[in-house]
């Protein structure tokens, strides 16, 4: 008899991964804050992403990595924006792919929402102040996130830098052996702010209508692929903000075509995180509808969120 289809293999671009049990990027606040060894992982990450490895599941990706110091979600997040960091990555790559699985990388930038404590439970949230190692934080638009300090608007010669941070950013990962790259542009980070039209007021060539919000995230998606053309890549998207007004899941659908187009491999699902005071019900399987409805689109689709079974 067949395996269930959860394990058997999947094929991504060109790349065959064992089984369709992923493991996705999950933030561990553990890289150094500062120093020579600022954004690099450590032996703490070795042994965590290795042990994934380990466990069976097909693809392992590595948590949000930012591509400019700046977009770092808290100080102690992985960065890969300079050559310490791109070879302390490299050691992650073996140690995952020695038992069979392959592995991935989350590229991004935190926008609004970056410049905050590290999320362990008990311990303070939100804003970090500039006297413990916070900085200015960058965005669209002037539009902060409750709880978060102001945001200075991104000029568009800043937006092009971005840009090319991601692009670059993914040739390090390449160099440093990993399989798949993923662009975070969910849960309320700068390519999700971009997107919506909540957080992007611009009225420039980045903001407006909905094929101007979504440049950013498509030059960054057709650079990658321009210099990387068997490089498989992922987007993770958030399908839908849970709030009148918001960006939701017919306008993920559209981008989706677009991202297609532009050389995209694969969606991975999520939703919310740009407005505090998103509507939605939390269960088992609460947003698998979002996968379901996006893979009418053309690319194959992760899901995500309480799923416990298969």
């Amino acid at each position: 008899m067949a395996d269930p289809l959860l394990f058997q293999p999947f094929t991504l671009r060109a790349l065959e991964i064992r089984n369709r049990l992923w493991v996705p990027p999950m933030c561990q606040y553990s890289a150094a804050a500062d120093g020579d060894h600022q954004g690099a992982p450590n032996d703490w990450h070795l042994q965590h992403l290795g042990a994934l490895g380990r466990g069976g599941a097909g693809l392992v990706i590595a948590e949000a990595t930012a591509v400019l110091p700046e977009g770092r979600i808290s100080p102690n997040c992985l960065g890969l924006w300079n050559d310490a960091q791109q070879e302390a990555v490299a050691r992650i790559v073996p140690a995952v792919q020695a038992h069979g699985a392959r592995v991935g990388i989350q590229l991004a930038h935190a926008g609004r929402k970056g410049s905050s404590y590290p999320w362990f439970p008990g311990q303070p949230g939100g804003a970090l102040p500039a006297d413990e190692g916070g900085w200015q934080l960058v965005a669209p638009s002037p539009v902060a996130f409750e709880g978060f300090d102001t945001t200075r608007e991104l000029t568009a010669d800043d937006v092009r830098e971005v840009i090319a941070a991601f692009i670059a950013s993914a040739g390090r990962a390449v160099a440093a052996g990993f399989d798949v790259v993923e662009i975070h542009a969910a849960h309320g980070y700068l390519l999700h702010e971009f997107l919506s039209p909540l957080s992007n007021l611009r009225d420039d060539e980045f903001g407006g209508d909905a094929e101007r919000r979504a440049r950013p995230l498509r030059e960054i998606v057709r650079g990658i692929r321009a210099a990387h053309p068997d490089l498989p890549i992922m987007v993770r998207v958030s399908g839908d903000e849970w709030v009148p007004g918001g960006f939701n899941v017919g306008d993920v659908a559209v981008l989706v075509r677009w991202l297609k187009e532009d050389g995209a491999d694969m969606i991975d699902a999520s939703s919310a995180g740009n407005v505090p005071n998103a509507r939605l019900t939390v269960g088992p399987s609460y947003q698998v509808w979002i996968a379901e409805r996006l893979r009418d689109e053309g690319l194959p689709v992760g899901a995500v969120g309480l799923i416990t079974s298969a």
